[in-house]
């Protein structure tokens, strides 16, 4: 991608001189007359009341990204000009930046009156209990709400110079075509979702999350602004302009899977009138697009998905080549941005109306229990598993633990702020047929004050989407996580009825806002060990501890290097933090010096807590016994129940808990006593998987979580992320105890054989103090890792089976691959798709007999990022290839 500040070269101004656009991002150049007042073959009028961007910026949008500080000035000089646009700002970055949003409309539109009468017209609209008579004299009288979004993704900045340009052209045009959308439409543009991001020049956020993951959970200031604003505005239309790999466009039909329960109008809207738009406009102009591939619609994270599950919007994601020169992106990306705004201002009537049917046959398809079945929407597919036929009236959270308080709490607030009508029951009720999540139904009572959630609402999709146990994977294709249900993230107890109940119960109060889980009550003093400079999973692994101990728990902490720790800088620190990241790098940088210095000092009375290549890393360097091996299962991002044991770590959180679980290597201890948290047999009824898995049955028995002593330290370890974008609160609750809980002192160590003695109190970091008895850990018969193609990376049951020559064995490091699983009779055509990208691969067994290629990814490279990911599901489906899974970055 081009730096911002560099003007294109030469030959990228002539490959744009030859776009029908002319020269970085002029008006679109009308090629016929038309009489029907084309959207793109209207020539501009402009007032000239407003200046242009060039004698704001000094040059013209097109010629070179625009920076997040120049999008700034030029909105805010737009609005001050312009009687048609307002502006503000909706969230500060945690570097300080604004996130600069401008409402544009028809003047009488944009006044405060205005706005006002425009949120309680569409708040009535949204009402399904409103007349269909005032639904469609509003939907006459009203503008609909349209958004405009851009550079969600830091690098992908083309969405934003073309919103400023949209942004300009409504403020000051005066033609038919521009005159069509102030008429029908008030247009929200936010230009930067991301401008911390931007300014880096990096896909994430100053705090390593990527913003179109952050959607449901709202734990970025960035994206609960938005969410805020986004429910004063709700829309019809919200565009999420982003940029790929390659040099083409994507626009809907979206790939498969698609969420079940999203109004079928609203997908509609975006396949057949803007998606159908789009795919007329780039044919006309001969521009290459593609669709039906790789971006789907099923993870509540995305702003395509939210938009359309929470507000019946067509959610449209945008994608453009980002291997083009700026001045192709930003006009593709203005080209996609007024068709569609065209578009809806073209059928705004019908949209509202329609908007508003969508909300009265929520609340029907609520009051009768009735899920939306599964489908696939493409050519050739077939579900690959359905919805279950049982119907959901009601969905409930027990409230009565005041351990889990503020869990509880903080899944009634994201359903508050989400418009969901959430109420609190009167007096004790007993449901036939309740269903705990995870259990199969029985009769049980629920206590008074019990939070009750109904379906027969108008955010009956919403609520599905978030307090279901499932989502009920339709097909087998993986742009991201299968998993998300908000109380098994907060591991809290509920779960639903179909049953016809009408409790007494009143309206549940607000909730301010809650950390969950909460701060831990001890300080100790903690460092923070970065695998890697450069891994995108420890930017993100990272990003996400940092954001719990800065802004959720307030506690100080250092950051170190493996460099760090091998210099002698573990000194004076209580606890150290190792998120995820790959292993055997941070082993390698650490050399001798860092692993005996990391010995040295937990066996001294340090806590390492780890968790993925974190916790490899302490089997690596040799701070604890637990093996690691690779899975056969395919598991892209799925929550499974695990068993907790009772002790110090499970403290508030209870006897079982939600693990999210990636294709992480599996862990055992070498004692059974070490474990803390551990998935359940599959045959077991505690046995439960929420997302999509296949062959994960060899979870069973493994450990989730471990606490080994070590001399006077212990090694507390996590087999996957217990943190997951920061918003798994169940099981960071672990790490809030972890960090501070007093563990008894074992008779024996795993690493250390000295006879604890009746003086020694129970560890914690506090009271830690290394003696001259304790020894180094010089465990015998250890290992180093295995690569690909040793017999422990080829048998991950071999650990299992006591083969003592595997005892310290760590899966490779995985940095976001590519995963193909297929039946074996597939091997030689995905062989040969992938030759044709140039790819390299491995090998390796799948659940049931399969076969599983991963594809490394080493430099971590998003679906965006990647060169030739995004073409990898047509040419499997070319090849003849069905899978049995793809995993896709």
């Amino acid at each position: 991608m081009l730096t911002r500040l560099k003007v294109v070269a030469p030959v990228a101004v002539t490959v744009a001189l030859a776009l029908p656009a002319g020269a970085a991002l002029a008006d679109p150049t009308p090629t016929q007359a038309s009489s029907t007042c084309d959207p793109t073959q209207t020539a501009p009028v402009h007032l000239n009341k407003v200046p242009t961007p060039k004698s704001v910026l000094g040059f013209d949008l097109g010629e070179r990204e625009v920076t997040s500080a120049e999008s700034d000035t030029l909105l805010e000089s737009i609005a001050r000009a312009s009687d048609r646009v307002v502006s503000g700002t909706l969230a500060t970055t945690a570097q300080g930046r604004p996130l600069k949003y401008a409402i544009v409309g028809k003047p009488a539109n944009v006044t405060k009156a205005g706005l006002t009468a425009t949120e309680l017209a569409i708040k009535t609209l949204r009402d399904p209990l409103t007349p269909s008579a005032l639904a469609k004299l509003l939907a006459k009288r009203t503008t609909a709400v349209l958004w405009v979004t851009g550079n969600v993704h830091g690098n992908e900045e083309s969405g934003a110079d073309a919103a400023l340009k949209t942004l300009y052209d409504l403020s000051d045009r005066d033609d038919c075509a521009a005159r069509r959308i102030l008429d029908n439409a008030t247009v929200v543009i936010l230009p930067i979702q991301n401008p911390d991001g931007r300014e880096a020049d990096n896909r994430r956020n100053a705090y390593g999350f990527d913003m179109n993951r952050d959607w449901f959970a709202r734990t970025q200031p960035e994206t609960d602004g938005k969410l805020e604003l986004l429910r004063r505005y709700p829309p019809q239309l919200y565009i999420d302009a982003h940029e790929q790999g390659g040099t083409a466009y994507f626009f809907p039909p979206n790939a498969d899977p698609i969420y079940h329960d999203i109004a079928e109008p609203a997908y509609d809207w975006i396949s057949n009138l803007y998606g159908q738009a789009m795919i007329d406009e780039f044919t006309r102009r001969g521009l290459p697009f593609t669709n039906r591939d790789v971006y789907d619609l099923f993870y509540m994270g995305y702003g395509d998905t939210v938009p359309t599950t929470g507000f019946n919007a067509a959610g449209m994601t945008y994608e453009k080549g980002g291997s083009s020169p700026i001045a192709t992106r930003a006009f593709e990306q203005y080209l996609t941005q007024w068709v569609s705004l065209s578009a809806a201002a073209s059928h705004k009537e019908s949209i509202l109306t329609t908007w508003h049917g969508m909300y009265t046959d929520a609340l029907k398809e609520g009051l009768a229990g009735r899920l939306e079945p599964n489908q696939v929407y493409n050519p050739g597919h077939e579900v690959i598993s359905q919805v279950p036929d049982r119907p959901v009236r009601h969905y409930f959270l027990r409230a009565g633990d005041p351990a889990k308080k503020a869990a509880v709490e903080s899944v009634v607030r994201r359903l508050q702020r989400m418009d969901v009508k959430v109420y609190k029951l009167a007096k004790q009720i007993t449901v036939s047929d309740y269903k705990e999540y995870g259990r199969p139904p029985a009769r049980a009572t629920l206590p008074k004050g019990t939070y009750w959630i109904p379906m027969a609402q108008g955010q009956k999709h919403w609520i599905q989407a978030m307090l279901g146990e499932d989502g009920y994977t339709p097909f087998p294709y993986f742009y991201d996580v299968t998993a998300w249900s908000l109380p098994l993230l907060a591991n809290v107890s509920g779960g639903s009825s179909g049953s016809v109940l009408a409790p007494p119960a009143s309206p549940a109060e607000r909730v301010p806002d809650v950390v969950s889980p909460p701060a831990p009550a001890k300080r100790p003093k903690v460092g923070v060990l970065e695998l890697s400079a450069t891994s995108g999973t420890t930017v993100e692994s990272l990003g996400w501890l940092r954001h719990r101990l800065d802004r959720e728990w307030k506690l100080p902490y250092t950051k170190l290097t493996p460099a760090n720790v091998a210099s002698g800088k573990l000194a004076g620190l209580d606890v150290l933090l190792v998120p995820a990241g790959p292993a055997a790098t941070a082993n390698t940088a650490l050399g001798e010096p860092g692993r005996a210095a990391l010995k040295t000092w937990v066996s001294g009375g340090g806590r390492y807590i780890g968790w993925s290549g974190g916790a490899q890393l302490a089997s690596l360097a040799g701070v604890s016994t637990a093996t690691f091996t690779e899975p056969t299962s395919d598991v892209p991002g799925s929550l499974f129940r695990v068993q907790v044991a009772k002790g110090p770590l499970a403290a508030g959180v209870g006897s079982t808990a939600w693990q999210f679980y990636s294709y992480d290597p599996l862990m055992r201890a070498s004692d059974p006593a070490q474990v803390v948290a551990s998935y359940p047999a599959a045959d077991s009824a505690d046995w439960f998987v929420s997302g999509f898995q296949l062959g994960a049955e060899e979870l069973g028995g493994t450990a989730a979580a471990l606490d080994e002593p070590v001399g006077r330290g212990h090694a507390i370890l996590f087999a996957a992320e217990p943190n997951f974008r920061a918003f798994t609160d169940g099981t960071a609750h672990l790490i809030t105890n972890a960090l501070t809980a007093d563990l008894p002192r074992p008779r024996t160590s795993g690493l250390d054989n000295r006879p604890a003695t009746p003086e020694d109190p129970p560890t914690t970091p506090q009271n830690r103090t290394a003696t001259p008895q304790d020894r180094t850990a010089t465990p015998q018969n250890r290992t180093t890792a295995p690569q690909d193609g040793t017999a422990a990376a080829q048998n991950p049951t071999s650990a299992a089976a006591g083969d003592p020559t595997v005892t310290a064995a760590a899966a490779p490091d995985r940095e976001s691959a590519i995963r193909i699983t297929v039946n074996a009779a597939d091997k030689a055509k995905v062989a040969a798709a992938l030759t044709g990208f140039g790819a390299t691969w491995t090998e390796r067994p799948g659940p049931g007999g399969s076969l599983r290629f991963v594809v490394p990814n080493p430099e971590g490279l998003g679906l965006d990022e990647h060169p030739w990911a995004a073409k990898l599901p047509a040419a499997l489906r070319a090849a003849g290839v069905t899978p049995l899974a793809v995993v896709l970055p």
